[in-house]
């Protein structure tokens, strides 16, 4: 099982990974969610000034030659805010005078029945009311006049459309004067400008989905990185479990045998025996040693004392109960411990142990083991002093001819005892 520090330990890691990612990858997304935004708010602009420098171009070709004459004819009206704007030409045709900023006004007119954009000349000294500059076009002129900004632009709710609005000025150049030298304008001075104004709804509409589907995969991406390293990382875990889990049970088993080796067992046996003393429990012992092993690795070989030793440490796994604890001691030697038990009940199961080791054939070898059982006392100041009792037990057994257990059994007054022969 995975300890529960671990278990937290893992959870931070995950959760601070997934942090991470979570970061990154929502840091990417809204980067690119930006710069979508900010290439629609380009090409915008880029258009927008395209648009403004066609017309001042237009404007200065017509101001450079003072002005166009056209033919007037049924709809066309002299300007009112020129000096003589018609002319008579020797075969009598009427022409009047279009000047740069009436040209400005009625391409504007033009392009907005076309649908396609709108554009307005506008100033603050107004000669024709119908330049009059609206709330936008207002700021954008004194913050020209007072900032010395060369172009303004936002987007604007028009007629339930949004719309992109740019606005620059326009500059008093030599040819300008002709017209506006008499409203106290000098060369360099900003006289008005000429606002750009086109409808992107459609435009605004595609960077929606796209603002969309780009947080739709972001998060799709993000949980699918998510699952996967919670997956990868739960298999890690898991492998580490196992890992630590062989390396645990590496540590604690001896590897021919299977059962506990000698440091693991003379570990639990300590934690039994100070658990014993303070709960007040019986703890018994049983020191077990195979009869003349050293025969049968000389006669029979050592593979075969191997295959003795693994089958003898069966057999006494097999007999115990689930809560005692098992272990080979070093060479031959068994080390048992029964918690909980008598000194009659540990005589009684090393007794039925020794039988059954007696009664079976091992490589057609007649295999028998000695046993020496002990139980706690009140004088044992550490497991020492049981493990000497039953080695001394296990060895009087061995001197009264094997194949048998001896047990001592202790005086009333728990400071001696006496032997006890099966």
């Amino acid at each position: 099982m995975v300890r529960i520090e671990e278990k937290d330990s893992y959870r931070t890691f995950m959760i601070s990974i997934g942090m991470v990612v979570t970061i990154m990858l929502a840091g990417i997304y809204y980067f690119m969610i930006v710069q979508s935004r900010e290439m629609v708010l380009e090409q915008n602009l880029l258009r927008a000034r395209v648009l403004y420098n066609n017309i001042l171009l237009t404007r200065k070709w017509n101001a450079q030659y003072g002005g166009l004459y056209v033919e007037k004819r049924k709809g066309v009206e002299s300007n009112p805010y020129l000096d003589h704007p018609d002319v008579r030409t020797v075969d009598g045709r009427v022409l009047t005078k279009k000047n740069p900023a009436l040209m400005t006004r009625e391409l504007s007119e033009h392009a907005e029945q076309q649908g396609e954009f709108k554009f307005h000349i506008t100033s603050l000294k107004l000669l024709n009311p119908n330049n009059r500059p609206d709330e936008f076009e207002r700021q954008a002129l004194h913050q020209f006049e007072t900032q010395g900004l060369r172009e303004v632009f936002r987007t604007e709710k028009m007629n339930n459309k949004t719309y992109f609005r740019y606005m620059a000025p326009l500059m008093t150049d030599t040819e300008c004067l002709k017209c506006h030298e008499k409203q106290g304008y000098v060369v360099g001075d900003v006289r008005g400008g000429i606002s750009v104004s086109f409808d992107i709804e459609d435009l605004l509409l595609k960077l929606k989905n796209r603002t969309v589907f780009l947080a739709f995969l972001g998060l799709t991406t993000i949980l699918l990185l998510l699952g996967l390293i919670s997956y990868f990382m739960a298999r890690l875990i898991r492998q580490l479990e196992n890992a630590r889990s062989l390396i645990e049970k590496i540590a604690i088993t001896d590897e021919l045998t299977g059962l506990n080796n000698r440091r693991y067992i003379l570990s639990r046996f300590a934690e039994e025996f100070e658990q014993s003393r303070r709960l007040g429990k019986e703890l018994c012992c049983i020191m077990a040693d195979i009869d003349h092993f050293k025969a049968i690795n000389d006669s029979k070989g050592h593979l075969a004392g191997d295959e003795v030793l693994k089958e003898i440490a069966s057999r006494i796994k097999q007999s115990v109960r689930v809560y005692d604890i098992v272990g080979r001691y070093g060479g031959e030697e068994f080390l048992i411990l029964l918690p909980s038990a008598n000194i009659e009940q540990a005589w009684n199961f090393a007794e039925r142990t020794r039988m059954k080791v007696r009664e079976t054939m091992i490589m057609d070898i007649q295999v028998t083991i000695s046993m020496g059982v002990t139980a706690q006392q009140e004088g044992d100041q550490m497991i020492d002093d049981m493990i000497k009792r039953a080695d001394e037990s296990l060895y009087k057994a061995k001197r009264a001819g094997r194949d048998r257990v001896e047990w001592a059994v202790p005086e009333a007054n728990g400071n001696s005892g006496a032997d006890g022969t099966a």
